[in-house]
């Protein structure tokens, strides 16, 4: 050591009580959606991998999500990271590289899964509550509507999205295609 440097060390500040602040990596926006790469790894888990621009950077729990799932199928996208924070919006299905777009499919299958109403069996009040028992193109279903206010959304004049209490989506693309006696039931609730 020259004789500049002997003397005092400068001294390592400590605070009590204050936890290390962690830097954040600021990600640059994804401008092509084609860098993007979904893929299920284990089977049911939703992964992304962001190309090579950016270091081959991954992400292990991603959620997808559609803007208006019914009235623009295959359209306007969000991706989401484990947290909830977005990753970036992709505007159509034919953005995504080909390997991509039969993952983000079934994703959007899975979260959107929708059954068809073919048959009302029953359906009553009690309180508010409305108790279903339909025949669907998943076969017999029994659900509960908690308010029909709130979870009987129409979609045009005839087509009817119900979502019950479990938040299950239950469809009746058109009111006036079913049988007689479901569209009499269906007008007593509605």
């Amino acid at each position: 050591m020259s004789e500049e440097t002997i003397g005092e060390l400068p001294q390592k500040e400590e605070t009590i009580g204050e936890a290390p602040q962690k830097q954040e990596t600021q990600l640059p926006p994804i401008t092509d959606p084609k860098m993007l790469h979904l893929f299920f790894d284990p089977p049911g888990t939703l992964r992304l991998t962001v190309g090579e621009d950016w270091g081959a950077y991954s992400y292990a729990v991603v959620r997808l999500y559609q803007a208006a799932p019914l009235s623009l199928p295959n359209q306007y996208f969000s991706l989401q990271d484990g947290k909830g924070e977005e990753i970036g919006m992709v505007k159509c299905l034919d953005e995504f590289d080909s390997a991509s777009q039969p993952v983000v499919q079934e994703e959007i299958r899975r979260r959107y899964l929708t059954a068809t109403i073919q048959q009302i069996i029953t359906v009553k009040t009690e309180f508010g509550i409305t108790y279903w028992t339909v025949q669907t193109d998943r076969g017999e279903r029994d659900f509960v509507v908690q308010s029909l206010s709130d979870s009987c959304i129409w979609l045009s004049e005839t087509h009817i999205l119900l979502i019950d209490v479990d938040g299950n989506r239950f469809e009746i693309p058109n009111r006036n295609a079913l049988d007689e006696q479901s569209q009499t039931q269906l007008a007593v609730v509605l």
